[in-house]
């Protein structure tokens, strides 16, 4: 059996002073009158004793919780599937490491309804909030900033001054399509990367469009279909492309990898070589992205920085807010071109 936890109390008898006095000077909290000898007296004692904090009454004494959520809204089998989701949350936990705050993971499904997600903190299991993919139709995130709960989208939301850290989904999807008009395609499909209720899903499909009227090549629905994040959706969905279109198109934006690696599976059942037959770009490069056969061209979202950003904007929220004058950051994407396209060279496009 292990020893038992070091309490308070027991600091407070060797110090010779009451609890209460050891409660303020090891949760150092502000506005109490302690002389410094005996706060150096206390803390020697808690030293001595190898005491350990009881988070539970740290956070009722500081106010906070030191945990903050990232909301995924995926369902949890979307989230498998998910390899962007990694080194997001590697950025995010190290931003939040000098606070010594702690990620708690939330995969909240839309498809079960309105979730009060926001209760993660009115019932104090965080003290904010980061969310992964806004959509347009969620009434709750509107509610939690109306509250003043420190929320963070990594994603954003039209019209919203709603703090948020993303990328130019619309410019990274516009490289890519302009990439393979550049190479002489004109029948180029898209496959988006969520439903369009995601507000990154339709802002890479409303690149995709810009790149196509730019060029002159009319915008064709037939061409467009949604993905939903997993590689089984993007399978499903360069099928139905290749049984509507007569001719099938020479090459695809797919607006994820996971999508992309769906529809590279549709086309070689269908007997299509990549890029020879269809030429094939993704977005995210994930790190996969790079080991398929063929490799994969495809937007490079930073996603590490992505989710590095969100956390420490939160924390500035969280602790100096009133000092805060930028709330929106834009990070920079660019493509990375490799043999799924076609083209004669590889490498960063800027």
């Amino acid at each position: 059996m292990g020893a038992k936890r070091v309490t308070m109390r027991q600091i407070a008898e060797q110090a010779g002073v009451s609890r209460t006095t050891v409660s303020f000077v090891l949760n150092d909290v502000p506005g109490f009158n302690i002389s410094g000898e005996t706060r150096n007296r206390i803390l020697s004692v808690a030293r001595e004793l190898n005491y350990i904090p009881d988070s539970v009454a740290q956070s009722l004494a500081s106010g906070r919780v030191g945990t903050i959520a990232l909301v995924l809204r995926q369902s949890q089998h979307q989230l498998v599937d998910d390899a962007f989701l990694s080194p997001v949350v590697q950025g995010l936990s190290a931003a939040l490491k000098d606070y010594g705050y702690h990620v708690l993971i939330e995969p909240l499904d839309p498809a079960n309804g309105s979730v009060e997600y926001g209760d993660l903190v009115r019932a104090r299991r965080a003290d904010g909030i980061v969310i992964s993919g806004p959509r347009l139709d969620d009434e709750e995130l509107t509610r939690i900033y109306e509250e003043r709960i420190p929320i963070v989208m990594m994603g954003q939301l039209p019209g919203s001054s709603i703090p948020f850290v993303d990328v130019d989904n619309v410019q990274g999807a516009r490289q890519a399509v302009q990439h393979l008009i550049d190479l002489g395609h004109r029948e180029i499909a898209c496959i988006t990367n969520a439903p369009l209720a995601y507000t990154a899903s339709r802002d890479r499909l409303e690149g995709y469009r810009q790149a196509l009227e730019a060029h002159g090549i009319t915008f064709r629905q037939r061409l467009v279909r949604t993905g939903d994040f997993t590689d089984e959706s993007g399978a499903e969905a360069m099928r139905d492309i290749l049984a509507e279109c007569d001719p099938c198109p020479t090459a695809v934006f797919a607006a994820s990898d996971v999508i992309a690696f769906g529809a590279l599976s549709a086309l070689q059942e269908a007997s299509l070589r990549v890029p020879e037959d269809v030429a094939l770009v993704g977005f995210d490069d994930i790190p996969l992205a790079a080991y398929i056969d063929p490799q994969l061209t495809t937007v490079h979202l930073p996603a590490f920085g992505l989710g590095w950003g969100a956390g420490k904007m939160l924390m500035d929220l969280l602790h100096r807010a009133h000092e805060l004058e930028n709330t929106q950051c834009l990070l920079d994407t660019w493509l990375i071109v490799r043999r799924s396209c076609g083209a004669s060279r590889s490498g960063r496009v800027p």
